[in-house]
């Protein structure tokens, strides 16, 4: 598998949790936003962590995404019980096997039937005895972290972690380093931008994209091992790349396939790339519009809704039913337009996103782009097959 190392972003990073970065709030919280396949969960796993854990932080790493079935303040508890298990050793082992209901780590006192699953409540308590125990910093790593919002428990825990945060940390010191990642912006900004929200005031990022430096690296690697094939034209590469949306994986597949001993393609390998990622562009946007058009009316409108309003869709006020009855040619009800939210949501793959104060948004951000472009063409709505639906 192909890595490039970003190493110098890890670094200021780093810093910046650390506390050693003028003008950086990060660290109250660093949230980072970046599309989906973009390099992200590459970045945070060969490149922060390392680098955090090279600077004697304790470094807990928890993906949200990893398992929709489990609910996420669980996924999150069990990460930090996990550590705390492995830092108290064989401390903990000798109290669970004597019968002791509890330890005490720097005053507090750990219930040890409870380590690996601490409900909201005592998740600070166990992020402050993890700290107690390594005697070190800790960075709680959380990727995909919109996905909490999904589930009481992980919104309790949300609040659970800025409460160890305001504990434990210090102007000039930083215990507890929190790292938030989600692929979807909007999703993300439910965390930091009302006063409800559990991180209000916090700021979301755009985590950069690779760019030049990864395609001169991609450049230099080709003119290493195939001298014969000259100078590489980097600005097509780099088109190419941009393409793909700057989605390294894609762009290596389709590099090795143009690049194999069994390619069938005349002329430069560049062209070739460039053919390619016009053909996953329009193969993205022909699944994306294959989704929609294959929708009942209902589920479309109510889709196109939420791709019109944003972060500002409220899908059974009176516009928007008004809306819905407008696009559909019949009368829509709440509960037509709420049955129709449920089916966009049970969709395979999943095309609607509800947090667990019933907030709605587009699943993949990738859509709303795909909406946008085509708004910006005149393109929109897209035509499909006229399906005779039956009413249920």
């Amino acid at each position: 598998m192909f890595y490039y190392p970003r190493t110098p972003l890890a670094a200021a990073l780093a810093d910046a949790l650390q506390g050693k970065a003028a003008f950086s709030d990060a660290p109250n919280g660093l949230f980072l936003a970046a599309p989906r396949r973009t390099g992200k969960t590459t970045f945070l796993l060969s490149d922060l962590m390392p680098e955090l854990a090279r600077r004697q932080v304790v470094v807990v790493y928890v993906d949200l995404w990893a398992d929709q079935k489990r609910d996420p303040g669980s996924l999150i508890a069990e990460a930090v019980g996990r550590s705390l298990m492995k830092q108290l050793g064989v401390v903990a082992k000798t109290a669970r096997s004597a019968g002791l209901e509890s330890i005490s780590v720097g005053g507090i006192k750990i219930d040890t039937s409870k380590i690996g699953r601490t409900d909201g409540s005592t998740l600070a308590h166990a992020l402050r005895a993890l700290v107690e125990a390594a005697k070190k910093p800790v960075a709680l790593i959380i990727d995909e972290a919109q996905h909490a919002l999904t589930s009481e428990a992980g919104e309790t825990a949300m609040a659970a972690l800025k409460s160890a945060r305001d504990q434990l940390n210090r102007p000039g010191q930083a215990q507890l380093m929190l790292v938030m990642s989600g692929s979807d912006r909007d999703k993300l900004l439910r965390l930091v931008n009302t006063s409800a929200a559990p991180f209000f005031g916090s700021q979301i990022q755009r985590m950069p994209e690779l760019g030049p430096d990864f395609v001169a690296h991609i450049a230099h690697l080709i003119t290493r091992q195939r001298p014969d094939l000259g100078e590489v034209n980097q600005a097509a590469l780099a088109e190419a790349f941009a393409l793909f949306g700057q989605r390294p994986q894609f762009f290596m597949e389709a590099l090795g396939q143009v690049l194999s001993p069994l390619a069938t393609h005349t002329g430069r390998f560049e062209d070739a790339m460039l053919a390619k990622a016009a053909e996953q562009q329009r193969s993205d946007e022909a699944q994306m519009e294959s989704d929609y058009t294959a929708l009942r009316p209902l589920e479309q409108a109510v889709l196109w809704r939420m791709l019109e309003q944003g972060t500002r869709f409220r899908p059974y006020d009176a516009d928007a039913l008004q809306f819905y009855s407008d696009k559909t040619g019949d009368k829509v009800t709440v509960a037509k337009a709420q049955k129709a939210l449920e089916s966009l949501r049970a969709h395979q793959p999943s095309l609607v996103w509800k947090s667990a104060r019933s907030e709605y948004a587009v699943e993949d951000a990738a859509m709303l782009r795909w909406y946008a472009q085509r708004i910006q063409a005149g393109t929109w709505p897209p035509a499909g097959p006229q399906l005779d639906w039956l009413d249920e």
